[in-house]
This record gives C-alpha cells, structure tokens and sequence, in this order.
C-alpha cells in the first residue's frame, strides 16, 4: 500500500515536471524555436485545430520561421491566428509559404518574460506540493484505519517529502537554465 502510494506521487510529480518544462517551452527566448507556435489553433472546417496539424514549421534562418500549410485555401487563417496570438508576431505570407519574422528581445522584454517564467515555475511548485499533500492524506487515512503503524506512516511521509524535494528541485533547474537562455544577448 506504502509503496504505490509513494509510486502514484513519484509518478504525478513526474508529470507535473513535464507540464512546467512544456509551459515554459512556449516561452520565447533569443532562439527561434517552431514549439514557439504550439499553442496557436487555426480555424479549420469549423473546429479549432492546432497549427502543427495543418501545417509545416520549420526555422528557417536565426529570426525567421517559416510555415508551410498543407490546404493552400488555409493560409489567411495561419495569418490570422498568428496575429490574434498574444505572441506580438507580424506574419508575412509569400506565395505557399508564410514567413514569421521574430524581432530581436529588447531588455525590458526580457525581464518580462523571466518574471513570467517565475510565476510559472511557483505553479510548478504549487502543483508537486499538492501531490505531496494528497499522498500524506492517503497515508493518514491507512493510519486511521490501523492498516499501518505510526512508524510507517512516518517513514513513508519522510519518503514522500524527499521526492518532493528532488522533483521541486528539478523545477528550480529548469527555471534556471530558462532564466540564462532568457538573458543571453
């Protein structure tokens, strides 16, 4: 019972780890990066679609990325969704392909978008210590009910408590490495 608790909050820490390091990825730094347009849904026979679905990304020099849309016809929907983007992008569209020109970050811009990440980053947090607490409340209950001794649950909230550690500590080493690719000139 002790261990698949501990292997469920192993597991959902893990998990929202992922969700931080994806967040953050939308984030955009200096590099130009196709993941900048994940979130981005198109319009497309009346559903909202995501833009990889119905197109091609590709970087296509240091500032420029270049998209290339599977059905011709959809290609002032890219435009249009790119610019309705909280992202700040001018999409240009030169025959089959639409080119997105990325300005270059200035300072302000910067500590911005790291003040963003940060915020992210306590979500992160706030999102493993609530697996830690779920998984304490499971092992409260196994005491009450007398499934377990004192000694146990003990052992088992220390257990908890130092995968709670490593996985926020892995939370604060992305934010890290994405605060210094913010920062690079």
């Amino acid at each position: 019972m002790i261990n698949d608790i501990r292997k469920d909050a192993d597991t959902r820490m893990e998990k929202c780890v992922k969700a931080f390091k994806n967040q953050i990825s939308r984030v955009r730094t200096g590099r130009t990066s196709p993941s900048l347009l994940d979130g981005i849904q198109v319009e497309y026979y009346g559903s909202a679609t995501p833009l990889r679905q119905v197109a091609n990304i590709v970087v296509e020099d240091t500032r420029t990325l270049a998209i290339t849309v599977f059905d011709r016809t959809l290609g002032p929907a890219v435009e249009k969704a790119i610019m309705a983007s909280d992202l700040g992008l001018n999409p240009s569209s030169a025959g089959s392909v639409i080119r997105v020109p990325l300005p270059p970050l200035t300072e302000e811009r910067r500590k911005d978008l790291t003040k963003v990440v940060r915020g992210e980053a306590e979500q992160g947090r706030v999102s493993v210590r609530n697996v830690r607490r779920d998984a304490n409340d499971k092992l409260k209950a196994l005491l009450k009910d007398k499934a377990i001794s004192e000694d146990e649950e003990r052992r088992a909230q220390d257990e908890v408590q130092k995968l709670t550690d490593a996985y926020i500590k892995k939370v604060d080493v992305a934010l890290a490495e994405k605060e210094n690719e913010l920062m690079e000139f």
